[in-house]
């Protein structure tokens, strides 16, 4: 019979699955990705709902921002579809395009200088 540990080696993730900076870097980068792979936004909002309340409060303002723009994102390209059957549409998606954008490299900025989100519960920048 064999010696054996019975407890298994804790699973290696490089941290970018655990809550914290390196994990909101991966989420704001799925957030862009999902431009062009419509997916990897479904996949950044689970990780970041996966991982809210878990860290310091600097960085739960990140998760909270994160999350907000997500959801608010989705909220507005939904309503754009909607407004593009009367032309308005077409404008309003770019504009929630910029906006989603502009959120997420305001994001990735504070995350790089380990500052908070000022107010992360806002519908603007």
């Amino acid at each position: 019979m064999t010696n054996q540990d019975p407890t298994p080696e804790p699973r290696q993730t490089d941290r970018w699955l655990e809550p914290g900076k390196t994990n909101l870097q991966v989420i704001y980068i799925l957030y862009l990705a999902s431009f062009f792979i419509g997916v990897s936004g479904i996949v950044g909002i689970v990780l970041a709902h996966l991982n809210q309340g878990k860290s310091a409060p600097w960085i739960e303002s990140h998760y909270t921002w994160a999350i907000r723009t997500f959801w608010l994102g989705l909220l507005g390209s939904f309503v754009s579809f909607i407004l593009m059957f009367v032309l308005i549409g077409w404008l309003t998606i770019f504009l929630v395009a910029i906006w989603a954008i502009a959120r997420v490299v305001i994001g990735l900025q504070k995350l790089g200088r380990n500052e908070p989100i000022g107010n992360p519960q806002s519908l603007l920048l």
